[in-house]
């Protein structure tokens, strides 16, 4: 039996990717962004952070890389199941996770985009959890840092359930 204990209000989350926003749009001014949201847990903090880049013109492309499967654990084997579209050669690219842990996967996301040969390349993540890192990356956009906790809601999953919620809880295990 699960129960699910909220760390971050909805509110809490929107007023954050707002900041997230306003700090991107002053680094980047004027200039284009190509925002590669990893598949599938990103995909809300992508779609609200894009909506709140104004004046910006905006490309949205996804990566799907698979290191959990349906357990709370990293596999520790990195594997692109769906790759990027749009080309990125030359252009200002952010990776937009929803949480860094290990590190494993971003590290190796990382290396992959890096060989598209993007103008700039950075991340935004909405959560970077240290509890478990295990390879060093860095993370340039940080929504909140939590050092514990297996975490679910606003795209995060256990075994794909629990990303329709609009906060972020941890998951008590009874």
């Amino acid at each position: 039996m699960e129960e699910l204990k909220e760390l971050l209000s909805p509110e809490t989350i929107q007023k954050r990717v707002k900041e997230l926003s306003e700090t991107i749009e002053k680094d980047f001014l004027k200039e284009p962004l190509v925002l590669i949201g990893t598949l599938k847990g990103a995909f809300i903090f992508l779609s609200d952070l894009a909506r709140k880049l104004k004046g910006k013109e905006v490309q949205i492309d996804f990566v799907r890389v698979k290191s959990y499967g349906l357990s709370d654990t990293s596999s520790g084997e990195v594997v692109i199941t769906k790759d990027i579209e749009l080309p990125i050669e030359g252009k200002n690219v952010i990776v937009v996770e929803d949480i860094v842990d290990t590190g494993l996967t971003l590290s190796f996301l990382l290396k992959h985009l890096s060989l598209h040969k993007p103008k700039a390349l950075k991340v935004c993540a909405l959560i970077d959890k240290k509890e478990r890192r295990k390879v060093e990356v860095k993370v340039d956009y940080v929504g909140f840092t939590l050092e514990r906790g297996f975490l679910v809601g606003y795209g995060l999953d256990y075994a794909e359930k629990y990303r329709h919620l609009p906060g972020i809880y941890e998951v008590i295990k009874r």
